[in-house]
């Protein structure tokens, strides 16, 4: 069975998409831990992300790079925070969370619950910068 980030890349489920090519995609999390914070993954669904190929890690790092490059420019924020967990879905990986503290990037914290206009809005803006 199709990972939910397979579903989201593949168009079967909506997903507020930041920047895709060929080969990765980013998008919000629905559940953030903080406004403006995105997902970015690779399209090959690999579950562990170190089981990913050499060129498809790093790769993955520089797409990632350039997100948080435009994340930096409209979320009012210290730095964009980077963390792999890879527990919570079978798809390797990577959150990209503007902090402006460490406990910004704390995933046991609460979730944000925002709206699909807030989320909307938010994706349109980070598109914009990239």
């Amino acid at each position: 069975m199709a990972s939910i980030f397979t579903r989201i890349i593949n168009r079967e489920i909506p997903g507020h998409i930041i920047a895709e090519d060929d080969k990765f995609i980013a998008f919000l999390d629905v559940m953030p831990l903080v406004h403006g914070h995105v997902l970015v993954v690779p399209k090959q669904e690999t579950d562990y992300i170190f089981d990913l190929d050499d060129e498809t890690l790093s790769g993955l790092y520089v797409f990632a790079k350039k997100v948080a490059a435009a994340q930096k420019k409209v979320i009012s924020c210290k730095r964009i925070g980077i963390a792999v967990i890879g527990l919570e879905v079978p798809h390797a990986h990577v959150h990209l969370v503007p902090m402006n503290s460490v406990g910004d990037i704390n995933f046991t914290q609460p979730k944000l619950k925002p709206s699909q206009e807030e989320l909307a809005s938010v994706a349109e803006k980070i598109r914009n910068a990239f």
